[in-house]
């Protein structure tokens, strides 16, 4: 498989204001597991390979157990992971699928969320959520390789 083109934000000389990014969710307080889980689940429900192919790694790196990983994709149903991670992860879903319902992310989904996260660690999550869907559609819709490096 070979790439449309080259990835968009490389191209557009923008690779490096997309990293500063990525960064700074990372100053936001959340744990690096929970925001790769985040980053994960997301890169899953977009299908973006490269996405996913840097998730796993990241989150083997981080020290996550084979189940965790393989059980991401029905973490609804998993008994793996915590109510902490339960809520930011209901909250990532919700956020790459607004547009399949009306409300996209709904009050109760939100308030999940909040009674974990402060302000800051809820930003840093929303960024982590729009990040990775920034991520996802540019090497989707340019059919980037996973394992490539940009």
């Amino acid at each position: 498989m070979e790439p449309r083109i080259a990835n968009p934000a490389m191209i557009l000389d923008a690779g490096g204001a997309v990293q500063d990014l990525y960064k700074s969710v990372y100053k936001g307080g959340v744990s690096q597991t929970i925001l790769e889980l985040v980053h994960l689940r997301a890169s899953q429900i977009n299908g973006c390979a490269p996405c996913v192919f840097s998730g796993l790694g990241n989150l083997r790196k981080a020290g996550e157990s084979e189940e965790r990983i393989g059980m991401l994709s029905v973490w609804r149903v998993a008994p793996f992971f915590s109510d902490e991670e339960w809520a930011a992860l209901a909250l990532a879903e919700a956020a790459t699928r607004m547009a399949d319902g009306a409300d996209g992310v709904t009050d109760a989904v939100w308030d999940s969320a909040a009674r974990f996260f402060d302000e800051k660690q809820l930003a840093a999550i929303v960024m982590m959520v729009a990040i990775t869907n920034l991520f996802n559609r540019l090497n989707a819709t340019t059919r980037q390789v996973a394992g490539k490096a940009w």
